[in-house]
């Protein structure tokens, strides 16, 4: 599943900026293990908030555009756009509650 999620710099605009659903962006690296560890959960999120929220994960390593644009200094981030703007962002391995609240929120 983890295939269907990754967004691509050339997708990001209409998928993620563009999205009438709120959108929760996993920036990640195959080699970081604390992005493999919150891998299963940010799968869950997505198939539990289907027509809610849209969920998708940038490989900082293939789309270094995207994570500087963002700023993204520490994986994993997880960050949470709206209406095109992002109106969330934590860094860290979190538990899968806690990423849930952060779409909860926006919603």
């Amino acid at each position: 599943m983890a295939n269907e999620l990754a967004v691509s710099s050339a997708e990001f605009q209409e998928k993620v900026l563009n999205s009438d659903l709120p959108v929760l962006i996993d920036f990640w690296a195959p080699w970081c293990g604390p992005c493999k560890a919150i891998g299963p959960s940010i799968e869950q999120i997505a198939a539990e908030y289907a027509g809610k929220a849209k969920v998708y994960k940038v490989d900082v390593d293939q789309e270094p555009d995207i994570s500087s644009t963002y700023g993204v200094m520490s994986i994993p981030a997880l960050f949470v756009f709206k209406g095109g703007k992002v109106v969330d962002k934590k860094v860290g391995a979190l538990p899968k509650p806690q990423i849930a609240a952060m779409l909860d929120a926006a919603i």
